[in-house]
């Protein structure tokens, strides 16, 4: 049993903050959040003068298994999955390093973030908590066609959906539209699939009781994928061949069926404003404050492991995500329930994690500083819990360059 004693507690939930405040874990579980004093005595007791507590944050959209320097496709054939694995392990450190305890990655070939997964539940790797979609269901030669999940009709769809639930999938991922970052396929605002083909993805997924995570930039595959009732919307740009064109009936309907959507914004979009110019980024991010003005449930991701125009959005940069959020004219404590509370039930795994709750995971960090008042001092951390285990390992790098 021990307590951790901070300045100030933030449950995750909208508006719960313990001033002068405790947390109570025993082994992996958190049993007491309260002011000081509430939690009795314990063996060891942690003080934080002029810290924050709160849930571990939530990476929704990661690919633990890219990097800024090599081309995927050619990795393919280039990369054993030996040293793939060890390279996914070495961003799911860097991940964890940045305060994100759960993470949901969202692509990955041959099945390899499971064994992560698995890995750093056993303590055999240093990590976030992941959950993983393994192969994403694609056409062939579409959008990721490289990790495996090629699929052109309803019967191929089902068997490599169920093959992917077999191996232990916590969710399924399906490229509902094309996009930029494979060589030969359909772009962006082309749809991949119908919105039957998409139902297949869900029914598939709700045998299992899992849920589905759409890559969807068209808004053609937007509507289908909020039709067809998948989970989480990915991307959702409403992007053209002119660029994005939000579509308010659509994102109204997002809305209207309370999907939540991902909007994969990171850092890097403040660094690229000169490859892509500033009208396009702007125009991104004035969309993803219209659909939160449409009531559109917004949950925090990164896409980290793709690199944008050259520069690495890297996994250990989640914090310039939410710091972007905050540019855009996002509230400090929406932004931090995007990346706790919200994600954790967008992600299925609500009940056990995303907020400092009697009985649920001892996930938490402490940072020095207010992120209520600075968003930045996120990046502060002074302690960071996966499941009661202290796992901060900030400050250490190894000789190669990766996103993570």
């Amino acid at each position: 049993m021990r307590i951790i004693r901070a300045a100030k507690v933030l449950t995750g939930r909208p508006g719960e903050v313990v001033a002068d405040g405790e947390v109570l874990i025993d082994g992996d579980k958190i049993v007491s959040v309260g002011p000081r004093g509430s939690a009795g005595e314990a063996p060891e007791i942690v003080e934080l003068p002029g810290h924050t507590l709160l849930p571990g944050m939530i990476d929704a959209h990661v690919h633990l298994g890219f990097d800024d320097k090599v081309d995927p496709v050619t990795r393919r054939s280039r990369e054993s999955d030996h040293h793939l694995l060890l390279r996914m392990a070495e961003n799911a450190r860097k991940l964890v390093s940045a305060g994100v305890t759960t993470a949901r990655d969202l692509g990955a070939r041959g099945f390899l973030d499971l064994a992560l997964r698995d890995a750093i539940e056993d303590g055999l790797a240093v990590g976030p908590h992941l959950l993983a979609a393994t192969r994403p269901i694609t056409i062939t030669g579409g959008h990721c066609w490289y990790m495996g999940g090629e699929a052109d009709d309803e019967p191929a769809i089902r068997r490599v959906a169920r093959e992917n639930l077999r191996a232990g999938a916590d969710c399924l991922k399906v490229m509902a539209s094309g996009g930029q970052m494979t060589p030969g396929a359909p772009p962006s605002w082309v749809p991949q699939y119908t919105t039957g083909h998409l139902r297949v993805v869900v029914e598939e997924a709700a045998t299992r009781g899992k849920g589905v995570a759409a890559h969807a930039h068209a808004a053609a595959s937007i509507q289908s994928a909020v039709e067809a009732g998948v989970t989480t919307i990915e991307h959702c740009t409403f992007f053209t061949p002119a660029g994005h064109r939000y579509d308010a009936k659509v994102a109204d309907l997002v809305a209207a069926g309370g999907t939540y959507v991902c909007p994969t914004v990171h850092g890097v979009l403040w660094r690229s404003r000169d490859v892509f110019g500033p009208e396009m980024i702007d125009d991104w991010l004035r969309t993803v404050a219209a659909m939160r003005d449409a009531g559109v449930r917004l949950i925090a991701g990164t896409d980290a492991g793709f690199a944008v125009a050259g520069v690495e959005n890297r996994t250990d940069g989640y914090v310039g995500g939410l710091e972007t959020f905050a540019q855009a004219g996002f509230a400090n404590a929406e932004i931090i329930e995007m990346a706790t509370v919200r994600a954790a039930d967008a992600c299925g795994v609500g009940a056990v994690t995303g907020s400092l709750e009697a009985g649920k995971r001892a996930d938490l960090i402490a940072v020095e500083g207010d992120p209520l008042d600075r968003i930045a001092d996120l990046r502060n951390l002074a302690l960071v819990l996966v499941s009661g285990r202290a796992v901060t390992q900030a400050g250490v790098d190894t000789v190669t360059s990766s996103v993570g």
